[in-house]
C-alpha cells in the first residue's frame, strides 16, 4: 500500500489531490493548520474511499511547523509528496512590516525545499517515488511576493528533477491558472470576474498533475486556456507579463482600499 502526504490537504486543490490519491488506493497523511478542518476532511475521505487517513496539524509559516512535518517524513515511508500549502501573499513590496511576506516565503518556499528534500532522500533510497509542487501561472508575471515565490518553486522543481535523474524518483511542478477554491475568500479578496469557461476545477488540477508525474513530466499547466496564456507570457513580447503584472497589482490595491 502506498502512502501520500499532502500539505494544505484540508480544502481546495489539496483536498482534490487527496481524493484523487485515495481513489487510486493510496493511504493519506493530510497536513494543515486547522485540526478541526483536517479531521472533517479525513472523515470524508475515509468514508468515500475506505483508505487510511492520518492528520498532522502544523503551521508551515513557522519553522517549527516545517521541522515537525520533516520529522514525520523522516520517520515514515512516503511514496508521494504533494507540496500544496499556500495562501494569497499580495502585500505591497514596500510595506515596512514584512512578517506576512516572511510567512509566505516559509510556507511556499522553505517548506517546499525542506519537505521535498526529506522525501527525496528516502524515495531515492528505495528507487521510487514522486514529488509534486504546486506553483501558479502567476509565477510568470512577477507581480508581488506571491508570484516571485511561485516562480522560485518552478526553478527549484526543475533543479530537483535534474538531481533525481536516474534515481527512479520524479519531481513535477504544476502551474494552475484561476481555480475555483476559497483562496480569494480566505484572503478577504473578491474573486476575479472571469467567464465560467476560464476557471479550472481543483479536480482537474490534481488529475493533470498526477498524470504528468506518472509520465515523468517536469512541468504541467492544466486547461488549454492557461497553457496558451503560459506560452504567451514566456514567449510573447517582453512587455506582456509586465503589463499583466501591473493590472494584477492595481486589482489588489483596489481590493485593499475597500
Amino acid at each position: 500500500m502506498s502512502t501520500a502526504l499532502v500539505t494544505g490537504g484540508s480544502s481546495g486543490i489539496g483536498l482534490a489531490f487527496a481524493h484523487a490519491l485515495a481513489a487510486r488506493g493510496d493511504d493519506l497523511v493530510l497536513v494543515a493548520r486547522d485540526a478541526a478542518r483536517l479531521e472533517e476532511a479525513a472523515q470524508q475521505l475515509r468514508a468515500r474511499h475506505r483508505v487510511g487517513v492520518e492528520t498532522l496539524s502544523a503551521d508551515l509559516t513557522a519553522e517549527e511547523g516545517i521541522r515537525a512535518v520533516e520529522a514525520f517524513i523522516d520517520a515514515h515511508e512516503i511514496d508521494t509528496l504533494v507540496n500544496n500549502a499556500g495562501f494569497a501573499a499580495h502585500t505591497d513590496l514596500l510595506e515596512a512590516d514584512w512578517t506576512a511576506q516572511a510567512a509566505a516565503l516559509n510556507a511556499m518556499a522553505l517548506a517546499v525545499l525542506v519537505l521535498s528534500g526529506a522525501a527525496a532522500r528516502q524515495m531515492a533510497g528505495r528507487g521510487a517515488g514522486e514529488i509534486i509542487n504546486v506553483s501558479s501561472i502567476n509565477a510568470l508575471i512577477d507581480a508581488d511576493v506571491y508570484s516571485a515565490t511561485k516562480r522560485w518553486v518552478i526553478g527549484y522543481t526543475e533543479a530537483l528533477a535534474g538531481r533525481l535523474t536516474g534515481t527512479g524518483v520524479h519531481a513535477t511542478v504544476v502551474l494552475p491558472g484561476w481555480v475555483r477554491t476559497n483562496y480569494h475568500a480566505a484572503a478577504g479578496m473578491r474573486r476575479p470576474h472571469l467567464p465560467g469557461w476560464a476557471w479550472t476545477s481543483p479536480e482537474q488540477v490534481a488529475s493533470e498533475a498526477l498524470a504528468a508525474a506518472a509520465a515523468g513530466r517536469v512541468q504541467v499547466t492544466p486547461k488549454t486556456i492557461w497553457k496558451v496564456a503560459g506560452w504567451m507570457l514566456r514567449h510573447g513580447p517582453a512587455w506582456l507579463p509586465r503589463r499583466v503584472a501591473a493590472g494584477v497589482r492595481r486589482g489588489h490595491d483596489r481590493q485593499g482600499a475597500r
